[in-house]
Order: C-alpha cells, then structure tokens, then sequence
C-alpha cells in the first residue's frame, strides 16, 4: 500500500491513474477529496500529525503537498505545509514504520542557476519556497540517517511541470500565444527546461523499486528549448505562423512588472503580472539530470507532450477538472 500526500493535485493524480492502471494499491491522504478518486481518499492536512496517522498506511509515503505559488500569503504557511509538514510525515513514517519516503522537492533550490545545473549544484534559493523545499530535504536526510541500512529516501526536484488541465506558469504562456495576444519579452534565447506531467508520474512510480539509501535527482524532459524554439512550436502546433512579432526589451517588461506588483500590494488582489514572473520569463532555467543513471526512460517525448496539451486545450478544448499551480 502506498499513501500518496497531496495526491489530489495535478501530479497526483496522474501518477494515480498510473498506479490503478498498473495495480498498485494506494490511498490519497490530502486536504481536499480527489475528484477521481474519492473513494481513495483520507482528508488530512499534512502539519496534523493526529490526521496522518490516521490516514497513513502501508510501507511508502510519497510527499506531493506544498505550497509553491509565488503570491502565498500569509508568507508563513512556506515553512507550516513545507517544512512543518515534513516534520510531520517523519513523524508518521517513525510511528508506522514505514521505510520508505519519496518527497517531490523542486529545482528551485539551486535559484537563478548557471546554465546545466546538476544534483551536484550549489544551493543557492532566492524565495521563500526554495527555502523551505530544501529545508525540507533536510529533515527527510535526517530521517533516513537514523536507519540508514533499512530506510529509502527518494528526492526529486522537477523543473516546471506543464500538462493537460494544468493551469499554471506553461498553459498561460499557451493560452496567451493561442489568443494571439502573446509579446515577447527580451530576446528569446534564454532557455527553459520542462518536463510533462505523465513523465513525472512515471519516474515516481519508478522509484518505488530504489532500496535503501538517500536518491536525489533533477527531473528534466530534454531537450531544453529556448523561448524562440518554444514559440515557433507552440505556434507550429497551432496551424500558425512560427515567426515571432513584436519584442518588449526586457527592462520595459520589468518595470511593468513592478507597476503591477504596487497595484498588488495596494489592492491585495493577487494578479497575473509581477516582477518576478518576468525575471523568470526571461532568465535561463536549464537544468542537467541523471536520471538516465538509473535506467529510466520517459514515456512521452517533450515535444509530443507539448503537442498533446496544445491539442487538448486549444484545438480539441476539452472540459474536465482543472489543477491551478505555478
């Protein structure tokens, strides 16, 4: 048995859809009910200890829940659902028993990364979730130190996550160059590492088998398109013209940017525009993984996931639930 924490969101419950495809038994432990598998479902939040343990059983916990979006607020609830829920999950898996943690941490950890980042980078976060994302790891190592011969901990820390009913960073770049309405901002070069969601699922279902010790890995879909390359095959896939019209430079968009964070923070409405979104629109996030080390081969192509959210949200426009995230 498998309890997957957080795994009515986006990730989990693809990975869920995998599991009952392949026969795995597993129960969602989350604060909300899945919509597809309720009869799954234990509602429980990850920093209620007395919920978990509850709600946990079997031999393996896998830690899908966080709080990730840029605007939390309050600024507090990074450190209670990321790492107090850490905490809380070891505490569990102490008074279960259990042997085995898989945790999806996130490649923000590194920050503003050079270029080819690998599990080997330097820590170096710059907001409050890479803070606690890592933090977390931490408690985790700590955990699996105490019985290192019997216990397992996986870490994976993907890079941006796009997919069909995903709502987040991804389908608002191809929603905008859907509408027609898509400026691009700065020069396009800069390139972006991504990794489709039924592939994440997958290389989490493939480290159930990793026995004891600490496994840590970046999950990237290579290859690693630049802004322009992306564009033209979102458009490509479109049925539109590739070529890209008109450019913002990039300290124009920022300062944008910064208008729309004033408005934020007067109005206290959370609104789609920032600063930081468009220094991350414009940095480099590439990142190197070795995740082939350990025989994994994804499922998807990145290119053909992309083709395939693009279809099902902009051409076929399926309706069904939706996942909003970063």
């Amino acid at each position: 048995m498998i309890t997957i924490i957080g795994g009515s969101g986006f990730i989990g419950t693809r990975l869920c859809k995998r599991l009952e495809h392949d026969g795995v038994d597993f129960t969602i432990v989350d604060k909300v009910t899945s919509k597809t598998f309720g009869d799954k479902t234990a509602v429980a939040d990850v920093r209620d200890y007395n919920g978990l343990v509850k709600a946990c059983d079997g031999d393996v916990i896998i830690n899908l829940a966080a709080e990730h979006r840029d605007d939390v607020s309050p600024k507090s609830l990074y450190d209670e659902v990321n790492v107090d829920g850490a905490r809380r999950v070891c505490e569990v898996a102490e008074q279960k028993g259990i042997h085995k943690i898989i945790f999806t941490s996130s490649v923000a950890v590194y920050g503003f990364a050079p270029l080819g980042t690998d599990e080997s980078g330097e820590i170096n976060y710059f907001n409050d979730y890479g803070r606690t994302k890592y933090e977390a790891e931490l408690i985790y190592k700590a955990w699996q130190e105490k019985d290192p011969t019997n216990r397992t901990l996986v870490i994976v820390r993907p890079t941006v996550v796009f997919g069909e009913q995903n709502r987040g960073n991804v389908y608002n770049l191809l929603r905008q160059i859907a509408s027609g309405k898509f400026m691009m901002i700065g020069d396009g070069t800069n390139r972006k590492s991504m990794a489709y969601v039924e592939n994440i699922a997958a290389f989490l279902e493939y480290s159930l088998k990793f026995e004891n010790g600490v496994h840590i890995y970046n999950y990237i879909d290579k290859p690693d398109f630049d802004m322009n390359t992306l564009v033209a095959k979102v458009n490509k896939a479109l049925g539109k013209d590739e070529k890209i019209g008109f450019r913002m430079p990039f300290v124009v968009g920022y300062s944008i940017g910064k208008v729309f964070d004033l408005v934020a923070a007067i109005t206290g409405k959370k609104l789609t525009v920032s600063s930081i979104r468009v220094k991350k629109f414009c940095s480099d996030s590439m990142f190197d993984t070795s995740v082939a080390k350990s025989g994994f081969v994804p499922p998807v192509k990145l290119e053909d996931g992309l083709a395939s959210t693009i279809k099902y949200e902009f051409v076929d426009k399926n309706e069904g639930e939706l996942f909003y995230s970063e």
